[in-house]
């Protein structure tokens, strides 16, 4: 990709915002389990990062996603997964199909707030027993005049506890499992919404995660985003912009974890000389930064192709495939050269090998993506008709 000095002032401010106002704070919200969202979204919004390339009618930039990919990358420079993660959520989860298919009206209520920081959101997809599995959801919206009475459960919701509004989708009719679906926007403050306590979560600890219970809830049919029954069509257009974002997110933490490797490899000695000289130390670096360069390369391709109107499913799935993998494969690799360092708590790499766990199974498990790869390729073997 060729980026501009325009491009290149937005990672300075991004850098920057990552230095001063989440760095200096990770180890304290990881310990907490959260962290202050609403004051760093407001400063986030006040910088118009939330919003790159959101329409400007509402707040946003009106750029095109080679800088919202800019900003992934540069996040992915925090030294905890969680932050970003709530902040993907925000840019690249819980709005597009808003502000794609939504109406001026819930744009107004819910858009315009989200990209100035004055509102926080979370994506309501998967449930207990659905997962990856989209189709397989249960959570239900039903017609009761002009209003919708929600019923069900959604789980792992990153955001939530602390969010104002919920992108949901429920089934709004009895048809087949992709047309029966509607993208819903929901106040987390309507009545008959609980929580329960945060979810106790491997890595991402910085991040806020509960499950989501509806209880008779009821909304506003204007709340839909777009035409009845078109959810499951938005929500899988909505995640190819998650699983780039995604991508672009682990390109330059999984660096960090390598450079910080290479620091410390030169400090140890080992039997007379630095780690860094044993052969087969220096070599797996190398191997390992060729890999991130690869996964760099590309995620641009799948970000170029987005921004000429192509259909980048089938490379937006093998960059978050391979971003799950090269993740698990880097911090892995990594921790071992730190040995009984690398297996403490508090190390960066023990941090990051439980943070990244999570892009092989968010967005969808790799075993999706390689069904989605399979089934463009043409080589997925179709289902048995009894």
């Amino acid at each position: 990709m060729l980026f501009t000095e325009e491009h290149d002032a937005l990672r300075k401010t991004v850098r920057d915002v990552v230095e001063k106002e989440i760095n200096p704070h990770c180890d304290e919200w990881e310990e907490a389990g959260k962290f202050p969202i609403h004051d760093l979204f407001g400063k986030l919004g006040r910088l118009g990062l939330l919003g790159i390339h959101k329409p400007e009618a509402f707040g946003g930039m009106g750029l095109d996603y080679s800088y919202n990919l800019v900003v992934a990358e540069e996040l992915g420079t925090a030294h905890c997964g969680g932050v970003p993660l709530a902040v993907g959520v925000q840019t690249d989860m819980c709005t597009p199909a808003l502000a794609r298919f939504g109406s001026d009206e819930l744009k107004r209520e819910f858009l315009a707030p989200a990209i100035a920081g004055e509102m926080v959101g979370c994506i309501g997809v998967s449930e207990v027993g659905a997962g990856s599995d989209v189709a397989g959801m249960k959570t239900t919206a039903r017609k009761d005049g002009d209003d919708y009475i929600i019923n069900g459960a959604k789980m792992w919701i990153t955001n939530s506890p602390s969010a104002d509004f919920i992108c949901l989708l429920a089934n709004t009719s009895d048809d087949k499992p992709h047309k029966n679906k509607s993208l819903i926007m929901v106040p987390m403050n309507t009545p008959g919404i609980s929580f329960s306590p945060h979810l106790n979560k491997l890595g991402m600890r910085s991040s806020e995660t509960a499950q989501v219970f509806f209880d008779d809830v009821r909304v506003p049919q204007r709340n839909r985003i777009g035409a009845e029954g078109t959810g499951f069509m938005m929500q899988m257009v909505q995640f190819q912009e998650e699983r780039m974002w995604g991508a672009a997110n682990v390109i330059k933490a999984l660096e960090h974890c390598i450079n910080a490797t290479i620091d410390y490899c030169r400090e140890r000695q080992t039997f007379g000389q630095p780690l860094i000289d044993n052969q087969s130390i220096h070599f797996r670096l190398a191997e390992l930064q060729t890999e991130v360069e690869a996964l760099r390369a590309l995620t641009y391709q799948a970000c170029e192709l987005h921004i000429q109107g192509k259909d980048v499913t089938r490379l937006a799935s093998m960059a978050k495939l391979k971003a799950g993998r090269l993740g698990r494969e880097v911090t892995d690799s990594c921790l071992q050269y730190w040995g009984g360092m690398g297996y403490m708590w508090d190390n960066p790499l023990s941090r990051a090998f439980r943070d990244v766990r999570l892009v092989s199974i968010g967005g969808g498990a790799d075993e999706i993506m390689l069904g989605i790869i399979c089934k463009l390729m043409g080589i997925l073997p179709g289902k048995r008709k009894d």
